[in-house]
């Protein structure tokens, strides 16, 4: 158990900002920050945080919460694993009895392959630097090259010895599971590798992945290791130079950009994203002052992790080997980040270079000065590569701008489409118009070519049917919709933003005198509403009752949107949230009214629908029994009641200014 006075400590030292800027490029909006939400695809931004209120919020998925929800959300963790988490950012301490590695791995299956790769990474970077064969074999190599201490240490690189089991047996002396150990793709079990032509000895019922490997750590977003690239340093050609980890639950490779974590910040200070291929590009990069590189280690470059870098920034550098073959094929890369609405430019190494082999061949000024002065345009590069191949070719040459106008089409923007199609009649000679023609009818095609739920429409939806995730999945969420709970959420709303600010009214003497008499907003409320009427909606009912509870203590909005109720804190969250803000009109000298200056007014309008509404639903009742009785008497009581009823919501709506016609 984590102790309330430290849960209060986290909640207060977790800056959403900070939390949410570890993971998203954020941009100043006014008063709150806006970026791309991690949560759904999206292309323009619709998620929101609020420094002042601590919460964001995402206008296009529902997704909402303070710090700690961010963090079990994106993270996948549960309440106290975020709030671990948050703590060791902070560098608050938590007193707690502290869990044997047994019991970390009876917690639940994701975080024993956590622990398992901690515990995995920490005993290759100690064979490294600790072990006679760890600093002869893996730390040598490294330096052969040209990495520094500095460098080794920051990637936490390490060594798994050349042994059959040397890294298995180590770990389950330590107390680890073997089960844990296969899931996590450390230790291959004899009946998982008995069906390969190299498995292992009858004698043996497992053996290590990586053994006789220079060991590369691969980090999630937030720092935590969850896979691992091994490299051979045989020269036996019948093994392969490089392994990686297998998909696990908490590793998919399609989703994941190695070097992420360490480049992060700088991808969002250059506003830029070298992208490279290999681990050794990445480090070396680091180690020639570039650090907002990340590599797609290997895989052809996916959606998702195209989607990530998205995160950060919306401009992409992808750097290629001086290999014209390897450059076609990774076109369907750069068509992928066009079609996901980001700028993508290219960069060309010397034939037989490569990020890593070429940093080594000249000096940190000389490599930033190759890559300002190399770095071309998608269009420029596609179209200069091609032209070389089509020479004086008509045929070809043809086909060439078929291509380019291919990858424009793909760009979601009219407005970039039209610049590029400029760019490329001036590159290619061509004639504007013809190459407009033929993106209309590429684009044409691929809406045609769509599924028919996915095809654009001009007609126009439902609010059900706008309710909808990019995956198609639709998100309807009813909820039992009460005759006032317009009126109370309205309640409950003024209560959240204004309900410690102070209003000044009337208090009526003994005497029939009047003297003007400080109160606060949720003291009013409270003497308004408090033991006459019932909030009917479950969750304001809740929420207005905290504020009965603490009517004097001046409750802040981070109570409630960081109470331990799910539901309080989400409503509260939900309520304090908006899409919408006033434009600064003050600028151009345009006064604005805002609620906060008619606070009064507001309060006393929300309070008198409130009751309104109910005297409504009186009426609704009394007439229902009225029609119903029989009874001499009671009818008369009853129409008396009418009477009085009616006359009551009269004079509310002569308040709240409504016309009554009867």
């Amino acid at each position: 158990m984590i102790p309330k006075e430290t849960i209060s400590s986290i909640f207060e030292a977790s800056r959403i900002d900070e939390v949410v800027g570890e993971f998203v490029s954020l941009k100043k909006r006014g008063t709150n920050l806006i970026g791309l939400c991690p949560f759904h695809n999206e292309k323009t931004p619709s998620f929101n945080v609020s420094p002042v209120k601590g919460i964001y919020k995402c206008f296009g998925c529902g997704k909402a919460g303070n710090s700690v929800n961010f963090i079990m959300e994106h993270e996948q963790m549960n309440y106290p694993e975020a709030l671990r988490w948050l703590a060791k950012k902070y560098n608050i301490p938590i007193e707690e009895e502290e869990q044997t590695p047994e019991q970390v791995i009876a917690n639940n299956e994701r975080e024993s392959l956590y622990v398992v790769c901690s515990f995995a990474q920490k005993n290759f970077t100690e064979n490294l630097w600790e072990t006679d064969e760890g600093k002869s074999v893996g730390l040598s190599y490294f330096h052969q090259r040209g990495l520094t201490d500095e460098i080794i240490h920051k990637f936490q690189l390490g060594y798994s010895f050349d042994k059959w089991r040397g890294f298995s047996d180590a770990a389950l002396k330590a107390g680890h599971k073997l089960e844990y150990l296969v899931k996590a793709g450390l230790t291959i079990s004899k009946e998982a590798a008995e069906n390969t032509p190299s498995g292992p000895p009858e004698q043996d019922r497992f053996f290590d992945r990586f053994s006789a490997r220079i060991i590369f750590p691969v980090h999630n977003v937030s720092g935590r290791v969850i896979a691992f690239g091994g490299r051979t340093l045989k020269t036996d050609k019948k093994v392969a130079k490089y392994i990686n980890s297998p998909e696990t639950d908490i590793y998919h490779k399609s989703k994941v950009l190695y070097g992420l974590y360490f480049s992060k910040k700088k991808i969002v200070e250059e506003d830029n994203c070298f992208l490279v291929e290999g681990y050794t590009d990445v480090t070396s990069m680091h180690q020639a002052g570039i650090e907002n590189v990340v590599a797609s280690s290997g895989t052809a470059l996916t959606v998702d992790q195209i989607r990530l870098i998205r995160r950060y920034t919306n401009n992409i550098t992808i750097m290629y080997d001086g290999d014209s073959a390897g450059i076609k094929a990774s076109f369907r890369g750069i068509d992928l980040v066009l079609e996901e609405g980001m700028n993508v430019r290219v960069l060309l190494f010397p034939d037989g270079e490569d990020p890593d082999s070429y940093s080594k061949k000249v000096s940190n000024t000389e490599f930033k000065a190759f890559i300002k002065e190399n770095t071309k345009d998608f269009l420029a590069f596609k179209a200069q590569l091609l032209y070389n191949e089509s020479a004086h070719d008509p045929i070809k040459k043809a086909g060439l701008i078929k291509e380019l106008v291919e990858s424009i089409s793909l760009i979601p923007e009219p407005i970039y489409r039209s610049v590029y199609i400029k760019e490329c009649s001036r590159i290619m000679d061509v004639d504007e118009q013809a190459l407009l023609s033929e993106l209309n009818k590429l684009r044409r095609k691929k809406q045609y070519d769509k599924p028919a739920d996915k095809q654009e429409s001009s007609s126009y939806e439902t609010p059900e049917e706008l309710l909808t995730f990019p995956e198609g999945e639709k998100v309807v969420q009813k909820i039992g919709v009460t005759e006032t709970e317009h009126q109370e959420k309205d309640i409950i709303r003024i209560l959240l933003n204004f309900g410690n600010d102070k209003l000044t009214i009337d208090n009526e003497l003994e005497d029939g005198t009047k003297e003007p008499v400080e109160v606060s907003v949720t003291a009013l409320v409270v003497h308004e509403i408090h033991g006459d009427l019932e909030f009917e909606v479950p969750v304001y009912k809740k929420l207005f009752e905290e504020f009965v509870l603490h009517e004097g203590e001046g409750l802040s909005s981070n109570y409630f949107t960081q109470h331990p109720d799910p539901e309080i804190s989400a409503t509260a969250i939900e309520i304090l949230t908006s899409p919408h803000s006033l434009a600064n009109w003050e600028k151009h000298n345009i006064p604005v009214i805002t609620e906060a200056m008619l606070l009064k007014q507001s309060v006393l309008h929300a309070v008198y629908a409130l009751k309104l509404r109910k005297l409504e639903k009186l009426i609704h009742d009394n007439q229902k029994r009225l029609q119903e009785s029989s009874g001499y008497e009671e009818q008369v009581i009853l129409v008396t009641m009418q009477k009085l009823l009616i006359q009551s919501k009269q004079s509310f709506s002569k308040l709240l200014g409504r016309i009554v016609l009867r």
